[in-house]
């Protein structure tokens, strides 16, 4: 009878014929004197799923809602009055949750998203030390063959060619026979998600960029080849387009913070001007 009433509600049917007849609901679930009702998951079940899909959510949510009861019901139980005294907690909580939603209010309407490319660069060019890399990063052309892929001659022409003709023909061949096939010519990446693919340990990754621009390797199944097109090194300041992204975050985060120090300093001298509250 439970599950017939709360696929009923699930599926908007109303339970009586007489709209204006109040109509009691069937509990679906008791822990001590406390009941849960069809009503109480009208929120939770959403109005376009199928009623067994229906079934699974709503008999999840009444196994947890009894596990949280019968866990409340053991908390009041041991812990004493002044532990269970949560009025201020909550007041606080609640304070701090009504400021967050206006001042996330008040960024939505008057933040200003748009940041210049020279404020990058300011930032940028005034705060190196902020921009100090801790991993080895490369701008390369990965490939991963196999040992018997046809014309490897060509392949190693190519892959180390900068003439947009051997690129074309690289990517072709590449797309064709490589098992693996990275060109990372625009895009720094971190050395060690390269390191991570060969069949070899580079021991010294600092100098194996630093006198390496090309590198093969093969184990018993494949070769592997590698084209490093620039690099920096770890403890060196990371390239602008790589940490572009990180400062926009930065400036836009610190914009927020001078709109919500702006909003409480603009409150408090308007409240002082009107002697809306005195300090005794």
């Amino acid at each position: 009878m439970i599950r017939f009433i709360l696929i009923l509600m699930i599926a908007g049917i109303p339970l009586s014929c007489n709209r204006k007849e109040v109509v009691k609901e069937e509990p679906l679930a008791r822990v001590f004197d406390k009941y849960l009702y069809p009503g109480n998951l009208k929120d939770i079940i959403p109005a376009n799923i199928s009623h067994s899909d229906s079934s699974i959510l709503a008999n999840d949510y009444i196994d947890k809602w009894i596990r949280k009861q019968l866990l409340l019901r053991r908390a009041e139980m041991n812990l004493t009055d002044e532990e269970k005294n949560v009025d201020k907690q909550l007041e606080n909580y609640r304070t701090s949750l009504l400021i967050f939603k206006y001042e996330q209010s008040l960024i939505k309407q008057k933040l200003d998203t748009i940041i210049s490319m020279e404020e990058v660069e300011k930032y940028y060019t005034d705060n190196p030390a902020n921009f100090v890399l801790n991993e080895n990063i490369v701008k390369a052309v990965y490939l991963k063959v196999p040992r018997d892929a046809p014309d490897l001659w060509s392949l190693r022409r190519w892959y180390r060619s900068e003439k947009d003709d051997d690129l074309k023909k690289l990517e072709a061949y590449a797309f064709q026979y490589a098992e693996d096939y990275n060109y990372f010519n625009d895009d720094w990446v971190d050395f060690s998600e390269i390191e991570k693919n060969l069949p070899v340990k580079i021991d010294r990754p600092g100098s194996f960029l630093k006198y390496r621009k090309y590198y093969e390797v093969k184990d018993s199944t494949y070769y592997y080849f590698l084209d490093i097109k620039d690099y920096r090194l770890l403890g060196t300041v990371a390239p602008l387009n790589y940490v572009m992204q990180d400062i926009r975050t930065i400036i836009m985060n610190k914009r927020k913070i001078q709109l919500v120090n702006r909003l409480e300093s603009n409150i408090y001298n308007d409240a002082l001007n009107r002697g809306y509250f005195t300090i005794y």
